[in-house]
C-alpha cells in the first residue's frame, strides 16, 4: 500500500511562450492608412539636387520643375485563425480564449516587422564585406547616408540583430549614460513590458530577432531614415474577432490586416552585413 498521495497543481494563469508579439518597426516608418483600394501611392518631393541661380541676361530667373516620384506599394491580405473545441477549452489548462486572441494578434504583428525587413533588404547600398558590429563600422554607414544628403533630423532608425547590439554594448559611449538620450529603463516607474529603443548618436537603436540571416555571418542589419520605406495598412490597421459557433461548439479567434510596404527612397537606406555567428552557439 502506497504511504504518500502527491498531488499535482496547475498554474490557471498562462505564461507566454517566448516570440515576438508586437511590431517592433511600424513607428519606424512612414505610414499610411489605406480607406479602400489594393494600392497605396507615395509621393516623394524634392528639388532634383537643384542649385540656386542668378537673374538671366534677360532679366528674368530661370525656372525648374521639382522632381516628383510616386512609388506604390500594393497591399495584400493577411490572416491568422485560431479554432477550439468547445471541450478542449473546457479540459485544458488556462484561460484558452486569452491564448488565442494574444497568439494570433502576435502573428499579425510579426508578419507586419516582416513586411517592412524585406523591402529594407530590397536596398542596394551597403557596407561591402561582412564584418562584426564597431564603432567604425556604424560611423561608416552614418557617412554614407550623410553624404547622400539624408537629413540628421530624429528620424533615423538603426535596425540590428541581438548580436550587433552585442558588440555596441563594447563601445563605451553606447553603453554609457552620458551619450545616450533615449534609455531603455527610461520613462514611468523605469520599466515596461516592451521592447524599448536607444537613442545613440542621434539614430534610434531597434534590436529585432528576426533580421535577414540572423544569427549566422551573413546578417543584414539596417541604418534607414524614416522616410526611405513606406508602409500601408486598412484604416483602423489589425482588425480581431472572437466568435462562438454554436451548431459545431467551438470558438475561434482570427486577426486579420491588410498591408503592403514599399522601398520609397534607396539612398536613405544603407545595408549593414554584419557577421553575428560569433555570438550563437555554445
Amino acid at each position: 500500500m502506497a504511504d504518500t498521495a502527491f498531488k499535482t497543481q496547475y498554474r490557471e494563469e498562462f505564461i507566454a511562450g517566448f516570440e515576438q508579439g508586437q511590431s517592433l518597426l511600424r513607428d519606424a516608418v512612414t505610414t499610411e492608412a489605406v480607406i479602400n483600394g489594393n494600392t497605396a501611392t507615395f509621393l516623394v518631393a524634392d528639388s532634383g539636387g537643384a542649385t540656386a541661380t542668378t537673374r538671366g541676361v534677360n532679366g528674368m530667373i530661370p525656372s525648374r520643375a521639382d522632381n516628383l516620384t510616386q512609388t506604390s506599394a500594393t497591399l495584400a491580405e493577411w490572416h491568422d485563425l485560431v479554432r477550439k473545441s468547445g471541450f478542449n477549452i473546457f479540459a485544458s489548462q488556462g484561460n484558452q480564449r486569452a491564448i488565442m486572441q494574444k497568439t494570433t494578434m502576435g502573428v499579425i504583428n510579426r508578419k507586419m516587422d516582416q513586411d517592412i525587413l524585406t523591402q529594407l533588404n530590397t536596398g542596394t547600398v551597403d557596407t561591402s564585406t561582412a564584418t562584426t558590429a564597431s564603432l567604425a563600422l556604424v560611423l561608416k554607414s552614418k557617412t554614407i547616408l550623410q553624404i547622400a544628403g539624408v537629413p540628421w533630423d530624429n528620424n533615423i532608425m538603426a535596425v540590428v540583430s541581438p548580436a550587433f547590439e552585442a558588440y555596441l554594448l563594447q563601445i563605451a559611449s553606447y553603453s554609457s549614460a552620458d551619450y545616450v538620450n533615449l534609455k531603455p529603463m527610461e520613462g514611468g516607474n523605469g520599466w515596461t513590458d516592451k521592447p524599448k529603443a536607444r537613442r545613440w548618436l542621434d539614430i534610434n537603436w531597434i534590436v529585432h530577432p528576426s533580421v535577414p540571416g540572423v544569427g549566422t555571418n551573413a546578417e543584414k542589419c539596417f541604418m534607414f531614415h524614416k522616410s526611405a520605406i513606406g508602409h500601408a495598412a486598412n484604416t483602423g490597421g489589425m482588425s480581431t474577432a472572437i466568435g462562438y459557433e454554436e451548431e459545431q461548439d467551438y470558438s475561434y479567434c482570427r486577426a486579420s490586416v491588410y498591408m503592403g510596404s514599399a522601398l520609397l527612397q534607396n539612398t536613405g537606406v544603407v545595408v549593414m552585413n554584419h557577421d553575428g555567428s560569433a555570438y550563437v552557439g555554445a
